[in-house]
């Protein structure tokens, strides 16, 4: 059993903590002893997660796109339990399909919800936290941070993204007490990822993202990688000549196009590309 020593007592804001990875983190963070908001655009499931949990959780309605609804959320649980000591960047989407097949609704949701919804939670949560002189921000990336398998251009160039804004973030919070954490699983089996393949890797559990986000908390680190050699194998990768590289990474990176030709399964999942009032935002 990991030790809770650094998580106990901690107050942490999960968003999209109502399914998947974000629930799992939430529940394995309260087990640990930690004060938890729970925030998710389906509010009332992120309620009733909340009382699953016990006291040490509430939810709350949360579009992390929305600025001001960030802001609130932030505002609610310091409220309820105090200043926050962790927000989990968990909340995300993703369209998978052909590049020229993808409704521009698809294009523009997963921006706003994987890139601009980091971006607020970073700079909504980190001067707070700079004035205290300690707090820590973990955000739920993807291995897609670092590849980008055909069928998943868009969501691999919002990870690419959100990795590059917290690489310059870390540098400007250097030595301020606010550290700074990307967590980039491989294909993890929840909603978002229904459908896909994994590849050469071996799918994750929600479990497996989870306990990395409370090992990031007790021991901060920057990159965190699951399965640990991806980060490693990447950057060996970076150094062959393009078509040796191509031939490796064809071999240990999922062709999603290939994977969802003539199905259905995510069809459900990716209304809330063409209907805003659909929720499902938890990774």
């Amino acid at each position: 059993m990991r030790s809770a020593s650094s998580v106990n007592g901690r107050i942490v804001a999960v968003t999209g903590g109502a399914r998947g990875i974000g629930r799992e983190i939430a529940a394995q963070l309260a087990e640990a002893g930690a004060h938890v908001g729970i925030g998710d655009r389906d509010g009332d499931a992120a309620r009733s997660v909340a009382a699953a949990l016990g006291p040490r959780a509430r939810g709350f309605d949360l579009d992390v796109a929305d600025r001001a609804s960030f802001a609130a959320f932030l505002t609610a649980v310091e409220e309820t339990f105090g200043a926050v000591d962790v927000l989990v960047n968990n909340a995300g989407v993703m369209w998978v399909g052909p590049f020229d097949q993808e409704p521009e609704a698809a294009r523009r949701r997963q921006f706003d919800v994987n890139v601009h919804g980091v971006i607020n939670g970073v700079t909504l949560a980190a001067p707070a936290m700079r004035s205290r002189g300690r707090g820590h921000i973990v955000t739920v990336a993807s291995a897609a941070a670092k590849l980008s398998p055909a069928g998943e251009s868009t969501y691999a160039a919002t990870k690419h993204a959100v990795l590059g804004y917290l690489t310059g973030v870390r540098w400007e919070l250097a030595g301020t007490g606010v550290e700074i954490t990307a967590i980039m699983p491989g294909v993890v089996d929840t909603e978002l990822a229904a459908g896909t393949a994994t590849g050469a890797a071996r799918m994750l559990a929600p479990a497996d993202v989870a306990a990395a986000v409370l090992a990031a908390i007790e021991k901060p680190r920057f990159e965190i990688t699951i399965p640990r050699y991806v980060g490693p194998l990447v950057g060996w990768a970076n150094v062959l000549p393009q078509r040796v590289r191509d031939v490796l990474l064809r071999r240990m990176v999922p062709n999603q196009v290939d994977a969802v030709a003539d199905s259905s399964v995510r069809s459900t999942y990716e209304q809330q590309f063409t209907n805003p009032d659909q929720s499902g935002e938890a990774q």
